[in-house]
């Protein structure tokens, strides 16, 4: 009997450890349940974070159904400012909770929810919207509690409405009459699809609204160019945005920044007249001695002369490249030695040489054209030889051919005499060839245009290099300067005896694929092939863009393989020069259509569609040689 007690035992005691393994792993099991469960969170929970509510890609638009009013920071997790801003972000956060009705209070982390910064044009951090029943709200008050308490306060009472916009819309029916009729006016041409546009649309507002509470106010504009084409071509309108300053109808290129500030203040001062008054005789002198550009000083009599009314007239076209100035004085007029209704221009000190002339007048009449004082703006701007930098090449020195000298350049009181060496060679030269635009250039300012010259590693003092028409280049054999070496070198350009300088990756060896291989050395054999058609897109290995693109294209060669008098191409813009100024690249990538007639005026491939078939309409659009019909392609 104790042995059947004793067995009788252990199998009770078998038994209960059995059923605590069993219970234990049912209990794993539940927390395994529970954690794939977490593991399986789709991010819709909205959740909160000291009275902020976070939103994600995932919940922000099923949070906004029927809220009315909601107030989203976008900020970033690195942002100082961010940081620094987050415990009164939770002030402000507490006391929307408190008004009536409550107003919920929310943040996104923008570089984790990334659609959203991009849905809702995020460029900087933090950004703050007001979503008013779903569509948002610009805020660009003061970033503190009191002032966004009650801006959201304001938008969030049942009678608001949005401002309207400080910015006109132009269309067929009143561009003109309101253009023709304004002192000022910046006018913006863009397209609906284009990003530039929408990143640049939130700052423009903010500038026509600033500039319409100005005395006098400056109205700022926009034309939906896709809609509006014919104003569009109009004004030359090809890429977007497209910026211009109009002036009682007529149109100038605005060069200036754009964001807010930027525009307000270039346009503020584009609203003031062209040429700032002088009074005194030491203002021009030491422009004279110490300038580094012409001098240009209008000579009048008084504002009511009527040749000061036409010389700022002649201004305000090129007011953008040149320095205008204008006096009344007789002191000045002395210095000049001009009299009331003259403009005169005067080179400086340092750019004057036995070869030339140190100032020209221009007297002004009745009769004289507009276009005439600008010819001789034009005309008289450079020296003989004269000093291309960086801050006055665009404006100075895009005629071709350019002769350019490069050296150490230098005209501080310890250089300039050897400065000034060079300089005297080079004049010796360029008065023989007035058809032909000289400079001198220092040589680690233009270090990158020398290495595309060959000439980097020279060994000469001075090298010598041609920009020629059509981004051609021509680069002088290291040789020491001379007036005879130079002399020669400009007579074998001018005889055409000189090679253009071009950097190229090698030729292919094979280049029968679906698209061909562009380079610097091939670029006239098969981009300016006057016997085809040529569609060719200029990428950057790196650009992810390009990558994008890149079966698309091959796609769209493989489809058009059997049109022989069509050549589907690229080019690798960053490892070859492209030889010819109409071919510009900007971006990457950017794509040309060569018409196999207009070689020299290439039509730029414009829009988001960069697909087959949207390749495929632009060539059936342009193509001066396409065979196949399109149900046959």
């Amino acid at each position: 009997m104790r042995k059947i007690a004793l067995l009788l035992i252990v199998l009770l005691g078998v038994a209960h450890f059995a059923t605590v393994i069993q219970c234990e792993d049912d209990v794993a099991d539940v927390d395994e349940v529970d954690s794939d469960d977490e593991d399986e969170d789709d991010g819709t929970e909205v959740k909160d974070e000291n009275g902020v509510l976070v939103l994600t890609d995932n919940n922000f638009d099923t949070f906004m159904e029927g809220k009315d009013t909601v107030l989203v920071e976008f900020y970033a997790p690195w942002c100082g400012h961010c940081k620094q801003f987050a415990s009164e972000y939770e002030k402000i956060a507490q006391s929307l909770k408190e008004n009536d009705p409550p107003i919920p209070v929310a943040k996104v982390d923008a570089t984790k929810s990334s659609s959203l910064a991009s849905r809702f044009e995020v460029s900087g951090y933090p950004t703050f919207k007001i979503m008013k029943k779903g569509e948002p709200v610009e805020y660009d008050g003061a970033k503190n509690e009191q002032a966004i308490v009650a801006q959201v306060k304001e938008v969030a009472q049942p009678d608001w409405k949005p401002p309207p916009e400080a910015t006109l819309v132009l269309t067929k029916d009143n561009f003109d009459d309101v253009v023709n009729n304004a002192d000022i006016i910046l006018v913006e041409f863009y397209a609906p699809w284009c990003g530039h546009c929408k990143q640049l649309a939130p700052e423009y507002e903010k500038a026509a609204k600033d500039l319409s509470q100005r005395s006098p106010p400056i109205p700022l504009a926009k034309v939906d160019a896709t809609q509006e084409k014919d104003i569009a071509i109009r004004f030359g309108v090809s890429g977007y945005p497209t910026l211009k300053i109009f002036r009682k109808g007529k149109a100038f290129d605005y060069n200036g920044p754009r964001e807010k500030s930027g525009i307000v203040d270039y346009m503020s001062e584009q609203a003031g007249p062209p040429s700032k008054q002088v009074q005194m005789v030491k203002q021009v002198s030491e422009l004279i001695k110490d300038g580094d550009d012409a001098v240009i000083v209008g000579v009048f009599s008084s504002e009511q002369d009527t040749t000061y009314d036409l010389y700022l007239e002649a201004c305000h076209v090129l007011r953008e490249d040149f320095k205008f100035l204008h006096t009344f004085s007789l002191d000045l007029a002395k210095l000049l030695k001009a009299s009331p209704g003259q403009v005169v221009m005067v080179q400086p000190e340092k750019f004057r040489s036995k070869y030339e002339k140190a100032s020209h007048t221009l007297t002004i009449k009745d009769s004289t054209e507009v276009s005439e004082v600008q010819d001789f703006f034009k005309k008289h701007i450079l020296p003989l030889v004269g000093h291309r930098k960086q801050s006055n090449d665009a404006k100075r020195y895009t005629k071709r051919p350019l002769v350019v000298v490069y050296y150490g350049v230098d005209f501080g009181f310890d250089f300039r005499k050897a400065t000034q060496f060079w300089r005297s060679k080079v004049l010796e030269v360029a008065k023989d060839f007035p058809e032909y635009t000289f400079a001198i250039a220092d040589e680690e300012d233009y270090s990158e245009e020398l290495k595309s010259l060959g000439l980097s590693d020279s060994g000469e003092e001075v090298n010598v290099g041609i920009l020629g028409d059509g981004g051609k280049k021509f680069a002088m054999e290291p040789e020491e300067l001379d007036s005879e070496v130079l002399r020669e070198f400009i007579m074998a350009f001018k005889k055409g005896k000189l090679k253009p300088v071009i950097k190229s990756q090698p030729v292919p060896k094979n280049n029968k694929g679906p698209v061909k291989v562009v380079v610097g050395k091939t670029f006239d054999d098969i981009v300016m092939d006057t016997k085809k058609d040529v569609l060719i897109e200029f990428y950057a290995p790196w650009c992810g863009h390009c990558k994008k693109l890149d079966p698309d294209y091959t796609a769209l060669g493989k489809k058009y393989k059997n049109e022989k008098n069509l050549v589907i191409a690229k080019m690798d813009a960053t490892a070859n020069d492209v030889p010819h100024d109409s071919y510009k690249t900007e971006g990457f990538p950017t794509i040309y259509f060569a018409p196999s007639n207009s070689k020299q005026s290439p039509i730029k491939f414009e829009g988001g569609d960069r697909t087959i078939e949207g390749f495929s309409k632009f060539l059936e659009q342009h193509a001066t040689k396409l065979s196949q019909s399109k149900d046959e392609l």
